[in-house]
């Protein structure tokens, strides 16, 4: 049986894990063994944290709604409810932005609620 020679695909491979590594500190970046533990970890992050963020994301949008309704003298509870109840269709992260970037629309908004 003929010897296979893997330099070429151990070099790629070697490459290819170094290259995705880039940035990470130390000899992290340098050498393969410690390379490929380094991407492994990084890419389980990775994949964890965009869940996380998607949570991170909502939460944040219901703390600057909830801060925004409590201005206009209202909880968020309130709020949420009375614009369900008006058949409003708006999602949290178009909420957020308005209590952000346009208060004033994010107070009628509020103040259509009241009006009942």
């Amino acid at each position: 049986m003929s010897r296979v020679k893997t330099s070429v695909t151990t070099h790629k491979r070697h490459k290819a894990v170094l290259s995705a590594v880039k940035g990470h500190r130390g000899s992290r970046n340098r050498r393969y063994r410690l390379a490929r533990e380094s991407l492994t970890h990084a890419l389980a992050y990775a994949t964890a944290h965009r869940r996380l963020k998607k949570r991170q994301n909502r939460s944040l949008q219901i703390t600057r709604i909830n801060a925004a309704s409590r201005i206009c003298g209202i909880s968020y509870s309130q709020f949420i409810y009375g614009i369900r109840s008006k058949g409003i269709k708006i999602d949290r992260k178009s909420l957020s932005d308005l209590a952000v970037y346009e208060p004033e629309v994010f107070s009628e908004l509020v103040s259509k609620i009241r009006s009942k």
